[in-house]
């Protein structure tokens, strides 16, 4: 088993900054890679971005070049920095993790003001 628990979420205006954390407890050895999806009202979770156990990550075209994710392996930590957000950046955001089975935290809210 694997726990997430997310940080980090609130209200900003546009061309502010976040930076999201997620702390992973139980079988963190297990952990093949942790990502950040986000789900806004009325569409479907996307993801935002993805760190693998190798270190390379990946992120969604929306977001290349404004939001950085990185891991701090020694607390357990994933963050998303995000910068230049955009009110299309509000949404409720989801930290995950893949082992063996498929984990999610509980969302923390962003919300960007135009």
């Amino acid at each position: 088993q694997v726990q997430l628990v997310e940080s980090g979420g609130g209200l900003v205006q546009a061309g502010g900054s976040l930076r999201l954390s997620c702390a992973a407890s139980g079988s963190i050895f297990r952990i093949n890679a942790m990502g950040w999806y986000r789900q806004a009202p009325g569409k479907q979770r996307e993801l935002v971005a993805i760190i693998f156990s190798g270190g390379s990550a990946n992120y969604a075209d929306s977001v290349k070049g404004r939001f950085t994710i990185s891991r701090d392996n020694a607390k357990n930590t994933v963050y998303l920095q995000m910068n230049s957000l955009k009110p299309e950046d509000t949404a409720l955001y989801y930290c995950n993790a893949l082992s063996n089975n498929v984990y999610w935290g509980q969302g923390t809210q962003v919300t960007v003001s135009s």
